[in-house]
């Protein structure tokens, strides 16, 4: 999950951009998380679909096993004005911060609009909270999401 700004905001890290010409929606979502983490990322992509936000937005995420060091995020940055009509332009990164987090405390920092991925998530991978057998190490490595 990552942070964005001086919000105490977390999300899913989900690339936000458009397509480039006769670039594929998985494609799409590989530069843009390499533009807002710094991190190449391929292999087996898992997809778990769109949803609509209550912004309207339409999302769509994929998943994959990756081991990325959240401490290395490098992110690409964007220009703003603020305070609103104040003339003082500011830049800040898209991303400032990402984290692991096992899944019940994932659901506590994650927007509401974007929770079902979460259950999605939990689904393909035949995830129970009731598993009772799994040690807490195995069980964090099998939870957590960037």
């Amino acid at each position: 999950m990552g942070h964005f700004g001086q919000k105490i905001l977390w999300s899913v890290v989900k690339p936000k951009g458009l397509p480039e010409k006769n670039e594929t929606p998985l494609n799409t979502a590989k530069r843009e998380f390499r533009e807002e983490t710094g991190f190449e990322v391929d292999g087996e992509f898992i997809d778990l679909g769109e949803l609509n936000q209550p912004n309207r937005k339409i999302v769509h995420v994929w998943a994959l096993e990756k081991d990325l060091n959240t401490t290395s995020v490098v992110s690409n940055t964007f220009t703003f004005e603020w305070p609103k009509n104040s003339g003082k332009v500011h830049e800040y990164p898209e991303v400032d911060k990402a984290g692991w987090f096992d899944i019940e405390l994932a659901r506590k920092k994650i927007r509401k609009g974007q929770i079902c991925f979460l259950d999605r998530f939990m689904d393909v991978i035949n995830y129970s909270q009731k598993e009772e057998d799994l040690d807490k190490e195995k069980r964090y490595r099998q939870t957590t999401l960037l």
